[in-house]
This record gives C-alpha cells, sequence and structure tokens, in this order.
C-alpha cells in the first residue's frame, strides 16, 4: 500500500546539504509494524559516507560556532514552527515505521517541537564567569565554547523527540552534528534533515546517515580525531560497547540508556489516580519506552483492588494498526521484539504468575501483543529482571514500605521510578532512597523539555533537556588573567 507520507519522504543520505545515494548504491528496507510489509527502501550508509558527514560538520563547524546565538536560536524557533505546522504529516510517518498510536504519534511531535523551542530560547543563555582569585594576584575567566561535532545516535521508539532532544542543544551550543537514526525508523529523521534545511541550517550543520552497518560507521566516527562527542540513545549493552570505543580517543559522552523503572503504590495512594498514572507509565509507546514502568510493586492492603482496577483498564484498550483513530495501543516495533515480550510472559506463567487480562499474542499480519497483567510474580522472575519493553505490567506485593524500596533498588538500572501516596511528605522520602536520576510522585510521565533527563548506575551518563542539556555540548575554558 503507498502512502503519501512516504512518498514524499527524502530516501537518501543528507551530507552537507545536499542528497545523495550511498555508496555502492546501497540500500535497506523499511517496515510497517502493523502488517510487517516494506514501506520504503532506504540508502544504506557505508563508512566512507559516514566520514564524509563528518567532514561536512567539521568544515561548516567554525563558521556555525561563530553565527550570533540569537541568529542560532531564531533558526531553532522557525524549525519549532515549521514542525508544529507540519505535526499531522510527521505523526503519520511516525505511526508507519514505529507502529505506535496516532494519539501517541501527534504527542510525539508536539514534545520533539518543545524541545527546539525550549534550546531555541537556551542558545542566548551561554554564560561564562569572572571572578578574583583568592590569593588577589589575578582573574579567574571561565568561558563556555562549542565542544565541536556530534555524533548522534537515536533509537526507533522516539524518532523524532530523541533527534530533537540532541540536535537542539548541540545546535543552541554551535556545534555541528552527524545523526545515525535507527534502522528500523530512518524516516523521520530524513524528514527532519529536510525540515532543518528550510528553516535556514546551513550545510554541513546538520548531516542525516542511516544504515544497516551501524556499528561499523559509529565505530569510524568514533576513531575519528574531528568526532568530540557521542549522543547515544539505546541498550545498555550498546552503551557499553560505545564508551569502550569512545575511551580510544576520549571522546565525551552522554548515555540514555536501559530503564528497569519501579512503580511504588504505598497503601494510603489515591488508587484512581494511581490506575491512571500506570496506564500512561506502563502503556505510553505500549511500553515501548525506556521509561516504561516495568515492576510493580503495591502495598498489599490495596494490591488486589489496584490490580482488579488496572487490568480492566487495560482490557479495555482497543488494539489494531495505528492509523486508525479509533485504535489505542499499535503493534510492537518486530518480530524479536514481539517474541520477547511473549517469552517472558510465558515463562512468568510457568513460574507460577496468575493473567488477570492478557497474556496473548494476536494473530498476524502485524506484531501486536495484548496489553497484559500478571499477578503472584515471582520476585525473582526474569521479568522483573530485565525490560519488558512491550505492553505487561508485572504486580508484586510488599509488606514494608522499607521492603519496597529495596526492591525497588534491587537492579542495576536506575533511569526512573514512580510512587504514589496521598501523603506527599511520605512519597518524597521514598523519593529521595530510590537510586534513580527521575521519579515521579502521583503522575505517570515525567519527561519534560526543560528537566534534566538521565539516569543512575547503568542507566546513562550525563543528562539530556534543561540548562544540563546545553551544557553537555560545550566545553569550560578558564583563562587566567590580570589587568
Amino acid at each position: 500500500m503507498s502512502h503519501p507520507e512516504v512518498s514524499k519522504t527524502p530516501k537518501g543520505l543528507y551530507i552537507n546539504g545536499a542528497w545523495r545515494q550511498a555508496a555502492g548504491a546501497a540500500t535497506f528496507d523499511v517496515f510497517d509494524p502493523a502488517d510487517g510489509a516494506p514501506l520504503a527502501s532506504v540508502s544504506s550508509a557505508s563508512v566512507a559516507d559516514a566520514l564524509d558527514a563528518v567532514s561536512a560538520a567539521h568544515a561548516a563547524g567554525p563558521a556555525w560556532a561563530a553565527t550570533a546565538p540569537r541568529q542560532r536560536g531564531e533558526i531553532l524557533r522557525t524549525a519549532y514552527t515549521l514542525l508544529m505546522r507540519r505535526q499531522e504529516e510527521f505523526a503519520r510517518l511516525i505511526v508507519l515505521e514505529s507502529g505506535k498510536a496516532l494519539a501517541e504519534a501527534r504527542g510525539e511531535v508536539a514534545y520533539a517541537a518543545e524541545f527546539l523551542r525550549w534550546y531555541a530560547e537556551e542558545a542566548v543563555r551561554i554564560c561564562g564567569e569572572v571572578s578574583t582569585a583568592p590569593g588577589g594576584a589575578n582573574r579567574i575567566m571561565v568561558l563556555r565554547q562549542p565542544i565541536g561535532v556530534a555524533v548522534l545516535v537515536t533509537p526507533w521508539n522516539f524518532p523524532a523527540a530523541m533527534a530533537t532532544r540532541k540536535i537542539g542543544p548541540a545546535l543552541a551550543a554551535g556545534c555541528t552534528v552527524v545523526l545515525k537514526p535507527a534502522s528500523e525508523t530512518p524516516l523521520t529523521a530524513l524528514l527532519l534533515a529536510e525540515l532543518f534545511a528550510q528553516a535556514g541550517v546551513p550545510a554541513g550543520v546538520i548531516n542525516v546517515v542511516p544504515s544497516r552497518q551501524s556499528g561499523e560507521i559509529v565505530h569510524a566516527m568514533l576513531h575519528d580525531a574531528r568526532v568530540r562527542k557521542l549522543s547515544f540513545t539505546g541498550s545498555t549493552e550498546i552503551g557499553r560497547v560505545l564508551l569502550a570505543q569512545a575511551a580510544d580517543k576520549v571522546v565525551k559522552c552522554s548515555m540514555e540508556l536501559g530503564g528497569n523503572a519501579p512503580f511504588i503504590v504505598l497503601d494510603d495512594a489515591d488508587l484512581e489516580l494511581a490506575v491512571a498514572s500506570a496506564m500512561v507509565a506502563k502503556l505510553r509507546n505500549g511500553g515501548e519506552s525506556c521509561t516504561a514502568a516495568n515492576r510493580f510493586y503495591v502495598a498489599r492492603p490495596v494490591a488486589a483492588e489496584f490490580s482488579r482496577r488496572l487490568a480492566a483498564a487495560m482490557a479495555a484498550l482497543t488494539l489494531g494498526p495505528g492509523l486508525d483513530p479509533a485504535v489505542q495501543l499499535g503493534p510492537l516495533v518486530n518480530r524479536g521484539t514481539l517474541d520477547k515480550v511473549a517469552r517472558l510472559v510465558d515463562e512468568a506463567v510457568a513460574q507460577g504468575a496468575t493473567v488477570l487480562t492478557g497474556g496473548r499474542a494476536r494473530p498476524g499480519p502485524g506484531f501486536f501483543y495484548e496489553p497484559t497483567l500478571l499477578a503472584d510474580v515471582r520476585p525473582d522472575a526474569r521479568i522483573l529482571r530485565q525490560e519488558i519493553f512491550g505492553p505487561v505490567a508485572p504486580v508484586c506485593v510488599f509488606d514494608t514500605v522499607e521492603e519496597a524500596i529495596a526492591l525497588a533498588n534491587d537492579t542495576e538500572f536506575g533511569l526512573v521510578a514512580f510512587v504514589h501516596s496521598r501523603d506527599l511528605a511520605r512519597a518524597l522520602a521514598v523519593a529521595e532512597r530510590i537510586e534513580a536520576g527521575m521519579v515521579g510522585i502521583n503522575r505517570g510521565v515525567v519527561s519534560d523539555p526543560a528537566a534534566p533527563f538521565g539516569g543512575w548506575k547503568q542507566s546513562g551518563v550525563g543528562r539530556e533537556g534543561g540548562h544540563d542539556g546545553l551544557l553537555a555540548y560545550l566545553e569550560s575554558k578558564y583563562i587566567c588573567v590580570s589587568w
């Protein structure tokens, strides 16, 4: 089936302000998760193509860094306006290549655009410092300068927002970039490249190189002395590999890695609010999110009622192809993800978990798994130890707050956690003791372009969003001066 959103989207590499084919005309197919059918064939960058993109970014760097901060900000503001004007076009494209429901995709585009608006305003807030040295002999002057060429590697689950969350601060800081989008969802990134050109971004400042040779081309770029920054969003396993590679040239890294978010419901929680929050925390993007609630720890006195209400809410969702406006939950991104989710559920059930709703894959075509709630999950079940990345909520019961905190922290991950209680002081006390970079209290979403997003432990290095996100693309230079 032909889709106008796909047919109008560029399919080549975007390097130095021009569209071109990959070396040897290599391509790869992009598939629709709703039916498994191919959507488009996209150029697949080679190592030589990726290094050409680095050359373009490096050549464009001095002029872009010297561009007035206000001018950089105005270009980002124009990009924001253009993206919101084309919200429906981008949303439909995101649905087609990622599978998410249309309402979710519209929300993602608005979220993606907010990063451009936020960093349009941050571009003029690159502040330095001047102070007198304690001994009085000189002044301490600190400048913030762009770090240089940045390689940006983005995931498939938020193809627009993860790109703008990196491009926005990089351009605001005066850096140039090479974007390597996920091979499952390159079309959104290519359409963004076209949009940024329309917004006035000069040639070479943004380069986009989709590829099936992801490991090879990222490795090559990280070993090019002109690359000074890597920003990666993806799994902890790949993050470890990239951190090791980045060490060879001491490339500075921002890493937003895997999560295993606990969702804690205390015995005094407002259950109506807790269930509403759980539906968002668990099922945003069909559970295919690093911030998705992965483990539900519920106080024993309210566990049965919470589970009953959550199961009813999950069972009421409409599952189907995301372009249907009535659909609330789309397919998983590919067969591998569907099979992994099914294995985790089947294994938990074999160990004694009870299925309160769902628990099955839907017959094809497409990669659909029913929204699923599991009760009586064993504390050592594998489904509690790794990211599910699907619409499955495993529920465990706890008896004391100390037990809940210990369970929440019993993981190598520490990205986000959720706490529900009517007693704000109690909830804050729990939040302070949870080993995570972000905590949502009485709400199911924490992401905000104005807030520092990132994790503790093996969930990441550094922060994106807020002023912290801008600083990630700036180097501090200390000048010792007397006058």
